[in-house]
């Protein structure tokens, strides 16, 4: 590859990644089996520790299921509201009814939603050295399999981007109802759900929100 040629793909790839946006609206247009198993292919490409590949994807696509998935959320919210209301907190009750519940399921009208789950961190490592000598305690490898599902996410979510398709990661639904969601989608019990991520075609183009500067975010040590 010519010099010329990677500052190419470099800038090809900036794009790629300053135009991603969180979209919340989405046409009534179908995303088709093979833009999933696409995407699927290029989540599987992220790192991961000892390659562990802890990560797995759920696709639902059936608009009735999405629709029950954000009824199970706003009941779980309003119960979690009632709550703090007779623990004498009407206004942060109102509050989470009116600014975090939009947010929390701003996948509704989504044609598909992929639920992103983190499977438990195996491998010889573990296995010969770090459970031997107890480098760390147990929920720490829960923590790592989190961590790789996190990098597959990324990766879904730029080559949707990329596909022409768009996304929009959220875990209100796994803080709020993430029992009831386990039980909906059938999800095994050593799996962690980690987010959700509704994807379809957009039907808005938000603005890019702000950045902290570089300068602000990163100390050299040389």
């Amino acid at each position: 590859m010519t010099e010329a040629t990677r500052v190419l793909a470099y800038e090809d790839f900036k794009e790629i990644l300053l135009d991603r946006r969180s979209v919340r609206k989405y046409s009534d247009e179908p995303v088709s089996v093979e833009d999933i198993k696409e995407l699927i292919d290029c989540a599987r490409y992220a790192p991961s520790d000892t390659n562990s590949q802890t990560w797995e994807f759920i696709a639902v696509t059936n608009r009735n299921k999405i629709k029950e998935i954000e009824a199970i959320t706003w009941e779980e919210l309003h119960k979690r509201a009632s709550e703090a209301e007779q623990r004498g907190l009407s206004k942060e009750a109102r509050l989470l009814t009116k600014s975090f519940g939009p947010y929390a399921t701003a996948f509704s009208d989504a044609p598909v939603l992929i639920v992103c789950l983190a499977t438990p961190y195996q491998s010889k490592f573990r296995e010969r050295i770090f459970d031997p000598v107890h480098l760390v305690p147990d929920h720490v490898w829960d923590e790592e399999g989190i961590k790789s599902s996190c990098l597959a996410s990324q990766n879904l979510m730029l080559a949707a981007h990329a596909r022409g398709l768009a996304t929009c990661p959220m875990t209100g639904p796994v803080l709020l109802a993430q029992d009831r969601l386990r039980t909906y989608l059938d999800i095994r019990p050593e799996c962690q759900i980690n987010m959700v991520i509704a994807l379809g075609h957009p039907l808005e183009r938000p603005a890019r929100l702000p950045r902290k500067p570089v300068d602000d975010i990163l100390r050299i040590v040389d």
